[in-house]
């Protein structure tokens, strides 16, 4: 499908990459930042705190469906629109919160508000705006947004230093708002030009996701998405491992992001060059033998260095991969309800990993074992996407 002018909005890419950076650094980034000062002022845990998080993100996965389903039909101005709206009434919430419970639930709202205007909703409407044309688009967008914990986490911190954590999120709810609300309202379709919106109707999208096809893909995407956040995740305590110090291994966990950047501009050309399965297989193969590195190389430390950078390529790729393979396989139409469907269980891993990893790590004895572990997962999903 070519690009549909009548469904792309003049200056609607910028805006969309602009609202979706100020939405990734609030409502992602932004309690990383603040776990440590929520925890020193009200005593509630660590895990706690963090369990929130999750929480609200598992709540993303299953919002994301309906959501999904309701780009289809409706376009996504009023979806998006009443997502910043939702996401900074969640802010509000956290800045308010009086009890662990109340916090709870703020960040349960905010996961809702994360289905409306984190990547899925915008991977829908890119998809829709640009058709056969949406890698560069999609490329463009993920480049973008990828700098939002560089713009956010230390704008989230400088404020909790100078503010305190609860003044700090009244201000970044302020900030979602004023950003992103007349984004959504102003740049994004109201509802989409006439054109097929499934593939067969509701039967159509049921078929195509009870199918083995989607349900191996669904799974090895799942997998490696797992596998690839609950190392990169917890590189720092796997360097430690190797005789790294504290500094250096942060440092180097930086550079996780500098390489999705890499592999995210890279992804065009594999996307010209490979067919759907042979660069979905390509990719994830890739992702299991730099993980099994991380867990056996011994050394040296520039050659760990480089397999991290390698690493932080393929989570890139696997972005841009979870964003494309769909609408490679069944076309764009229906693409919503079926993206919704196809992320779901992504999102819940996503979700799990960070604690996913210090689990494993305690039950095989270290963060090395770990990383093998997870590069086992990583190559049975290589197998689950050559079935696909």
């Amino acid at each position: 499908m070519a690009k549909d002018t009548q469904d792309l909005p003049r200056g609607g890419l910028a805006a969309l990459c602009a609202a979706e950076t100020t939405s990734w650094g609030l409502l992602y980034y932004s309690l990383p930042v603040a776990v440590i000062p929520i925890v020193q002022d009200t005593g509630w845990s660590a895990q706690a705190v963090t369990g929130a998080f999750s929480a609200g993100l598992l709540v993303s996965a299953v919002v994301g469906i309906w959501i999904g389903r309701l780009l289809d039909r409706r376009g996504p101005k009023i979806i998006m629109t009443s997502g910043s709206v939702l996401g900074a009434a969640a802010l509000v919430l956290v800045a308010l919160s009086p009890t662990l419970p109340v916090f709870v639930l703020a960040w349960l709202t905010a996961g809702c508000a994360q289905a409306a205007i984190l990547y899925q909703p915008a991977f829908v409407v890119i998809t829709r705006w640009y058709g056969a044309a949406r890698v560069r688009a999609l490329t463009t967008l993920t480049l973008v947004a990828g700098f939002a914990s560089t713009i956010f986490s230390p704008l989230t911190a400088l404020l909790i230093e100078s503010l305190g954590w609860r003044p700090a999120f009244l201000v970044l709810a302020g900030i979602l708002a004023v950003v992103t609300l007349p984004l959504h309202w102003f740049f994004l379709n109201a509802t989409w030009a006439p054109g097929a919106t499934t593939p067969s109707g509701t039967a159509g999208v049921r078929a195509i996701t009870r199918s083995r096809r989607f349900v191996m893909l669904q799974i090895a995407m799942a997998l490696t998405t797992l596998a690839l956040f609950a190392v990169t995740l917890n590189l720092i305590p796997l360097l430690l491992e190797r005789g790294f110090d504290y500094r250096t291994a942060a440092l180097v966990f930086g550079l996780v992001g500098a390489g999705q950047v890499l592999g995210r501009v890279g992804y065009a050309s594999l996307q010209g060059r490979t067919s759907p399965i042979r660069r979905t297989v390509i990719l994830m193969g890739s992702g299991a033998l730099c993980l099994a590195l991380l867990g056996v190389l011994p050394g040296p430390a520039v050659v760990l260095v480089g397999v991290v950078v390698l690493t932080g390529m393929l989570r890139g790729c696997n972005t841009l991969l979870q964003a494309t393979a769909v609408a490679d396989r069944w076309g764009t139409g229906g693409f919503g309800a079926l993206h919704g469907v196809f992320v779901a269980p992504i999102t819940a891993m996503a979700a799990l990993a960070p604690a996913a990893g210090p689990l494993l790590a305690g039950q095989l004895g270290s963060y090395s074992a770990m990383a093998v572990g997870m590069a086992v997962l990583a190559a049975a999903a290589m197998v689950a996407a050559a079935r696909s």
